[in-house]
């Protein structure tokens, strides 16, 4: 009896943190915007808004989160997604290309191939991801100022908005789709596939990944690769959304993508976390975002409100992360 008592473990902050705090966070951002604005923010329009909106935010999110899972950041995220939507706009606006050769072009050429030249210069170089990323990320955002001659690309075939834009079956925007097929997707792939699973043992620990005969190159570039095809995919769904490509699209996007990531659960210092939980942590800064506008709080205090909640995140984190990596 007493045996069983001392297996049975009181749940400490660190467990709850681990299992319920994106969940409660979003409760709890839930339940207040809505004693702050009931008959606005509760309504089943608003709240698929929320979602949507969130897309964006959720796919720059599952990609950042890979390179996060290393142990390492991407802040060329924004960028990826700027030159991306810009890219593809231009070749259906001003080039008359299909709307799907542009967007697999927008996707798998610019997207991925960014992603694993962002790679291939981290393992080359032997240069911090945050080096690396950050140079790119100017180097991409002036090459979609020029361009675009720092105008919005416009006049994009009905079709593509229709079909990335729109609704399915008229009632489910598609934005919504595209990010939960991604994010289902990269789920398996974390969680049934050896290469997920090798990222996993990377972040946790390179070195034993590397003695044990995981190809630690190869892996990182994958998760940059991968990284850049997600931050394409919102760059698709931006332009769509937008109707026209913008050259400041996603200034500053790089952030909630991290905030995404950071306040799912995983780990800055590599090793954790899962894709259920950056959705979450998506729909928790879309809901931030959606009841301060509703509130009438300006866009000032939303800053100060997403950066309070990270540095709240990042501590956390560093107080628990340790323990979690045990259990």
């Amino acid at each position: 009896m007493s045996a069983n008592m001392e297996n049975k473990k009181k749940m400490t902050f660190g467990d709850f943190w681990d299992k319920y705090s994106t969940i409660t966070i979003l409760a709890v951002m839930i339940i207040v915007f809505g004693a702050l604005r009931p008959t606005t923010f509760l309504q089943g329009s608003n709240l698929i808004k929320i979602v949507e909106q969130s897309s964006i935010t959720i796919l720059l999110g599952l990609g950042e989160f890979f390179a996060i899972l290393l142990g390492g950041i991407d802040l060329s995220v924004s960028s990826v997604m700027a030159l991306s939507g810009a890219l593809c706009a231009k070749l259906m606006a001003e080039a008359g290309m299909h709307p799907v050769l542009a967007i697999l072009l927008g996707i798998i050429l610019f997207g991925i191939l960014i992603g694993v030249v962002n790679g291939l210069l981290v393992t080359a170089t032997g240069l911090p991801p945050f080096i690396i990323t950050l140079g790119t990320q100017a180097i991409l955002r002036s090459i979609v100022y020029i361009i675009t001659s720092a105008r919005a690309v416009s006049g994009l075939p009905p079709e593509f908005q229709k079909t990335i834009g729109g609704k399915a079956f008229g009632v489910i925007p598609v934005p919504i789709l595209v990010a939960l097929v991604t994010a289902l997707l990269l789920t398996y792939f974390t969680t049934k596939t050896q290469c997920g699973r090798n990222l996993y043992a990377i972040g946790g620990n390179s070195q034993a990944a590397w003695y044990a005969g995981i190809t630690v190159k190869k892996h990182t570039i994958i998760a940059f690769a991968i990284s850049g095809l997600c931050a394409a995919l919102a760059g698709m769904v931006n332009v769509a959304r937008l109707a026209a490509a913008e050259p400041n699209a996603g200034t500053g996007y790089e952030t909630y993508a991290i905030e995404a990531v950071i306040i799912g659960g995983a780990s800055f210092f590599g090793g954790v976390g899962i894709i259920p939980k950056v959705i979450i942590g998506g729909l928790i800064i879309g809901t931030i975002n959606n009841g301060l506008n509703m509130c009438g709080v300006s866009s000032y205090y939303q800053q100060l409100a997403m950066g309070c909640l990270l540095i709240v995140a990042v501590t956390l984190d560093r107080f628990f992360g340790a323990s979690r990596k045990k259990s």
